[in-house]
């Protein structure tokens, strides 16, 4: 048994998300889960059986805990953030960082208070690490190509509303970005244009493309989509004399001019070896570590904003026809989705 001080978490929200970090927090030494609030105590008790902790209402929180795992829908992140930090508990808060822009300028605004961190879990990634130290190692980049592909979420699921903020660029392609980013570094995105497609009955985009622009003239194209027989995710980048690959799923592997790297084996007894591969574990420690020395959270808010500033600029680009400037000149109380159809 560790004798490492224990961070104590709390999660505001009760979805599958919450499922992962439960499972995530029980293979993360000196993490433990304490409260577990939704917006029906049903829904808490359920993942609390799971997780650990008790059950609570959303304004119960932080309920004592050191840290909350902010895991609502996106229209709700900053209020828990804000509940969270103003309690003097750090704030986890999961991807996208917010439903609007404003709301984003907002957590941003609130890390001048406390510690919040963004939770791009593969940021985290021991694969995605491999993957950008590699980039690092081959020079300037000439191509970049991310996609993430799988199927679309259940039938009647919140998600493939349009209150929920967006489709799948908003949801799922919000990991792609950040994988691009992360790659292309330190080269800047000047500039997105966005291709955007809703399947028969669906209002919200359930496949997408997303040119980017970078300040050194690269190239790149991220992709997302909802209608993937089966779950791919992976990466191509290449300089003028090397290529970098990566693959998350099904598997993970990193390749460079197509040399297999070694990366670091999942810890043994995991429910999910993706639980290390795609760094949910890794996320939980850093929290951790950084709440417990007081330092600021990585990612910060900032980097989940330029995401998001990103994924708007991309679904008003889909509407406009044209690229559309990063950071995003537009409106900032618009959702991704208001950006496309309504605006």
């Amino acid at each position: 048994m560790s004798l490492a001080p224990v961070t104590t978490l709390a999660f505001a929200g009760a979805g599958w998300v919450a499922a992962v970090h439960g499972l995530a927090a029980r293979a993360t030494d000196g993490v433990e889960v304490v409260r577990v609030a939704s917006r029906t105590q049903a829904a808490a008790a359920r993942r609390a059986a799971q997780a650990g902790g008790a059950p609570c209402r959303l304004d119960d929180l932080p309920g004592g805990a050191d840290a909350v795992v902010v895991a609502t829908p996106a229209g709700a992140h900053r209020r828990e953030a804000e509940r969270a930090v103003d309690a003097g508990a750090a704030a986890l808060v999961e991807t996208p960082l917010a439903a609007t822009l404003e709301d984003a300028d907002g957590i941003v605004a609130l890390a001048g208070r406390g510690q919040v961190a963004y939770a791009e879990n593969l940021v985290h990634s021991p694969a995605v690490a491999a993957a950008v130290q590699a980039c690092r190692r081959i020079g300037e980049l000439t191509h970049l190509e991310v996609r993430l592909a799988q199927g679309a979420p259940e039938p009647g699921s919140p998600r493939l509303e349009p209150a929920w903020g967006g489709g799948v660029l908003f949801d799922l392609g919000v990991h792609a970005v950040a994988v691009a980013l992360l790659m292309a570094a330190p080269a800047q995105v000047v500039s997105a244009r966005g291709e955007l497609s809703a399947g028969e009955g669906l209002e919200v985009d359930d496949d997408a493309t997303v040119g980017l622009t970078f300040d050194t003239g690269l190239q790149a194209q991220v992709r997302a989509s909802w209608r993937a027989a089966a779950p791919s995710w992976d990466a191509q980048a290449a300089s003028a004399t090397s290529a970098v690959r990566l693959e998350l799923v099904p598997d993970p592997v990193v390749e460079l001019n197509g040399v297999p790297l070694r990366l670091p084996p999942a810890p043994p007894g995991l429910a999910a070896d993706q639980l290390h591969f795609l760094g949910y574990i890794g996320q939980l420690a850093a929290l951790a570590a950084d709440r417990r020395a007081g330092r600021t959270p990585r990612p910060a808010p900032e980097f989940g904003r330029l995401v998001l500033d990103i994924v708007c600029a991309a679904y008003a680009s889909a509407r406009s026809g044209r690229p559309e400037p990063v950071p995003f000149a537009g409106p900032r109380t618009l959702t991704p989705h208001q950006l496309w159809r309504d605006a």
